[in-house]
């Protein structure tokens, strides 16, 4: 009897440690994959300053879109800094928005859309959104997964007493702000 109930015992801590294990090893990717929506992000912020400095020698009295897009850089990459996903996903819609009006400035100057600066930087810019749209989607994949495991029995008896906690989304207000602005070269 006392060989059955230690059994049973030691059962029930290697089933433990293996719910503890698998939502340290998710929780541990969630990381990982913010921190690579992290580096997107930062990439994304240094191509929208080089653009708008492409943009400035052509759009002379357009301060105010430039002052804008200057504005909401300086919010993303504050909340990109400090903020958890909730904020960084508020802060680059408000980019995305400022990006929008920029690019539709360009439309504007036939000289700037000619500039094979600008054409490089846009292309740039279009696969930096790429590259962060995959890595939001990977980061989200997995949060899911982590978020249904902490929520879920059996797992939910090992997560709570451990601290582990439902993790955030990174997702945008407004799904049309998920797509990379376009620009049509003229040729």
């Amino acid at each position: 009897m006392l060989l059955l109930v230690a059994g049973m015992a030691v059962g029930a801590l290697a089933w433990a440690l293996l719910i503890y294990n698998r939502l340290v090893a998710l929780g541990k990717r969630a990381e990982g994959a913010w921190s690579d929506i992290d580096v997107q992000l930062k990439r994304r912020h240094d191509l929208v300053g080089n653009l708008v400095e492409a943009v400035k020698g052509y759009a002379h009295h357009e301060h105010s879109v430039l002052e804008r897009v200057a504005a909401a850089r300086s919010m993303a990459e504050e909340a990109r800094a400090g903020g958890g996903p909730a904020v960084a996903g508020t802060a680059e819609a408000g980019l995305s928005n400022a990006m929008g009006r920029l690019i539709a400035l360009a439309e504007a100057y036939p000289d700037l859309k000619a500039s094979e600066r600008f054409a490089d930087l846009q292309q740039s810019l279009t696969d930096v959104e790429d590259d962060l749209q995959n890595a939001r989607r990977y980061y989200n994949a997995v949060v899911r997964d982590f978020n249904t495991r902490v929520e879920s029995l059996p797992d939910l008896v090992v997560a709570r007493p451990f601290g582990f906690r439902e993790r955030e989304f990174f997702a945008l207000d407004d799904r049309r702000e998920a797509a990379a602005p376009r620009v049509e070269m003229a040729t």
